[in-house]
This record gives structure tokens, C-alpha cells and sequence, in this order.
């Protein structure tokens, strides 16, 4: 597809995920690309530094990198038996140590133990879901990639079957039955990308544009999946949640 893309010659192009733009960057080295839901664009080559891109690739990161301590907070808040965290990975995503740091540091913090799951394909992700159904106090990190996004169904249902408590990348996890999900604004940033789309079809340089990083965030708790999985959420994260659904 991106070799298709390339033969068309587009003035600007808007790319999504970190593999979509790689493949972009890979077959368009030259074209003004802007990207959304991407999490380390330095980390992944796309940009020289935030404020300075430096090449043709600019865009919107919605995630920060002590978005992992927060799902590792949010997680221990709701279900406070958890004591062992498996991170649901897929090497094809956003890096993972982007997110490590924070995610080590706040398991230290609450007494957790987190561990990396890699998975390659959707047949692995139910051992994963399986084990930590094993562990008292076993629960699920599902990571941002298009791998997890394209799974989420698969995902969510079988941390209903498992019985498992997972914290999920965006709001959407939550909206589509998992526990919680927490994460950058989407709808908001594709609307700005928007805006850059224009700015560069007007003339401006995607090296002279700033990679913006997400300033709103979505905490949205699903209250009838923590029932089923006999939790009772506290009332000031409730309180604290854009979204709760009964």
C-alpha cells in the first residue's frame, strides 16, 4: 500500500500507527508525512527532537512515557490485590522502553511485579491471559500497537473468561468492555493533524513543525466489567474518571 501511496506522488500524507509510518517514511523519504497515534517518534527514527523534527515527517504523539506508571497506579487502585503485572507487547509497536521507566517506578512503588509478554500472533495472547488467571494477584498492561488495537475484542474477552483485571492504552478499551482504559485524547489529535495537513499544503516545512505531544488525557472506567470481576472501583477514581459505564 505504501508503495502504491508513493507512486501517486501526494502533496501530503497522514499516517497512523508507528508501522504505518515506517512504511510511509521507508517509501517516501521525501513526501511531507504527518502522524497520529504514534508513541516514540524519536525512539522509532522518525524525528530528530520534538521541537525540531528536522526532516518530513512531523505529527501528533498521543502518548507520554509516564503514561505506563499511570497504568500500573490505575490498575493497583481498582484492584489493589494485584501484586503481578504481565505487559501485553508486540515487537512491531511503539518501543517498549519508552514506557519502562515509569512503569518499573511506579511497580516499586506499589508493590508490584511487572514482566514483559511478548506475543507475535493472536493464537500466543490467550497463554498470557491464562497465566496470569493463575497468579491471586495476576493483571494485564495491554501496551498501544496496532497488534493490541487490532485484538482488542479477542483481548477483552478473554480477561472476561480469565477473569483477569487489565488496564488497557485508550479510552476505547474500556468503551468496548474491558476494565479501564486510560490514554491520549485521539479524536482531538487527528483534528489538529488537520491542521498541519493544511498548514503544509499552504507551504510550511513538516521540519519546521513541532511534534506536538498529547494535553488531554481520557480515564474511562467500565463499572459493569469490574463487577463481573468482583470489583468495586473507589469513589474518588470514579470521581476522577471523563467516563463511566454501568
Amino acid at each position: 500500500m505504501a508503495k502504491e501511496l508513493a507512486g501517486l506522488r501526494p502533496d501530503a500524507i497522514l499516517g497512523q500507527t508507528t508501522p504505518v509510518v515506517k512504511a510511509l517514511a521507508r517509501e517516501m523519504p521525501t513526501s511531507p508525512i504527518v502522524f497520529v497515534t504514534v508513541s516514540d517518534p524519536i525512539g522509532s527514527g522518525f524525528a530528530a527532537s520534538l521541537a525540531r523534527p528536522g526532516g518530513n515527517i512531523t505529527g501528533f504523539t498521543v502518548d507520554d512515557s509516564a503514561l505506563g506508571g499511570k497504568w500500573v497506579e490505575l490498575l493497583k487502585q481498582i484492584a489493589p490485590v494485584t501484586t503481578h503485572l504481565a505487559i501485553l507487547f508486540n515487537p512491531t509497536g511503539p518501543p517498549l522502553q519508552f514506557f519502562m521507566p515509569s512503569i518499573q517506578a511506579s511497580a516499586s512503588s506499589n508493590n508490584v511485579e511487572v514482566s514483559v509478554s511478548t506475543v507475535n500472533s493472536k493464537d500466543e495472547i490467550e497463554g498470557v491471559v491464562a497465566a496470569q488467571s493463575r497468579d491471586p494477584g495476576g493483571g494485564l498492561i495491554v501496551m498501544p500497537n496496532a497488534f493490541n488495537t487490532t485484538n482488542r475484542e479477542l483481548i477483552i474477552a478473554l480477561t472476561s473468561r480469565y477473569r483477569v483485571p487489565a488496564v488497557y492504552f485508550s479510552a476505547y478499551g474500556a468503551q468496548s468492555g474491558g476494565l479501564l482504559g486510560y490514554g491520549g485524547d485521539y479524536t482531538e489529535q487527528a483534528r489538529q493533524a488537520a491542521g498541519y495537513i493544511d498548514r503544509i499544503l499552504k507551504g510550511t516545512k513538516p521540519a519546521d513543525l513541532p511534534i506536538q505531544a498529547p494535553t488531554k488525557f481520557e480515564l474511562v472506567i467500565n463499572l459493569k466489567t469490574a463487577k463481573a470481576l468482583g470489583l468495586q472501583p473507589p469513589e474518588k477514581l470514579l470521581a476522577l474518571a471523563n467516563e463511566v459505564i454501568e
